[in-house]
C-alpha cells in the first residue's frame, strides 16, 4: 500500500478571495463557533493559500481544496475541483 493512499487528507469547501498570483489562490474558509459564555455562534475564517496548477478558480468561485506537502512558504493546499462559479 502506497504511502500517499494510506494517509487521510483534508478536504474543505471554501471561497476564492484572490486570483491575482499565478498558480495561487487565496481561499476563505468559514466555521461557526460557539462562545464559550454566551453560546451565541461566531463566524470564524481562515485564509488558506491553495495551489492551482491550471489557473481555472477565479474570484468568488466555490471550490474543494485537499491538505498536500508544503509547496512554499505559505501553501499547504491543493484546488480539487471548482464547485460553483461565481456570477459574471
Amino acid at each position: 500500500m502506497n504511502e500517499e493512499t494510506s494517509k487521510t487528507q483534508r478536504s474543505i469547501i471554501g471561497r476564492v478571495v484572490s486570483d491575482k498570483a499565478d498558480k495561487t489562490r487565496t481561499v476563505v474558509v468559514e466555521r461557526r463557533v460557539r462562545h464559550p459564555l454566551y453560546g451565541k455562534f461566531i463566524r470564524r475564517s481562515t485564509r488558506l493559500y491553495v495551489h492551482d496548477e491550471s489557473n481555472e478558480s477565479r474570484t468568488g468561485d466555490t471550490v474543494r481544496i485537499r491538505e498536500c506537502r508544503p509547496l512554499s512558504r505559505m501553501k499547504r493546499f491543493a484546488l480539487v475541483e471548482v464547485l460553483g462559479r461565481a456570477p459574471a
